[in-house]
């Protein structure tokens, strides 16, 4: 099993002794985890584990979270705010800008939050793990 390190034990820099290889595995876990983030549609959420699932690799739900937590420098954007919780709680909330910028950016997209968690949370619900009915195109 593949062993990504805690964040708590990241340097700061690659000539604190890291390894390259150490390197390019969180750099390719990141990439992956985004990648899926990014195809969350608009007014729709996910979850942390959903996205685990979905990603292929042998990771945990509170590893995407570590990876959401880092979305913010992330070039092209990572919708982050679209991923929350198993039970549809905004859990990720504190690590934006504002306390409430998470909840205001999924209001934007339609998504109903009240008490920082969603409501209609299956109906809202986008699995990354299930085909898109929309443009997926048949064989034949």
């Amino acid at each position: 099993m593949k062993k990504y390190p805690n964040p708590k034990e990241l340097p700061s820099s690659p000539s604190a002794g890291t390894s390259e290889k150490k390197n390019k595995e969180t750099d390719s876990f990141f990439k992956t985890v985004f990648k899926i983030a990014r195809t969350i549609p608009r007014g729709r959420v996910t979850s942390y584990g959903a996205i685990a699932d979905a990603s292929g690799l042998k990771i945990t739900g509170r590893m995407v979270g570590w990876a959401m937590n880092a979305a913010g420098s992330a070039k092209p954007a990572v919708p982050a705010h679209r991923v929350v919780n198993s039970k549809g709680e905004l859990s990720g909330r504190s690590h934006f800008a504002t306390p409430t910028l998470m909840q205001e950016l999924l209001e934007q997209e339609g998504v109903e939050v009240k008490e920082d968690k969603i409501q209609n949370f299956k109906a809202v619900f986008w699995d990354p793990g299930q085909p898109s009915k929309k443009g997926v195109k048949k064989k034949g």
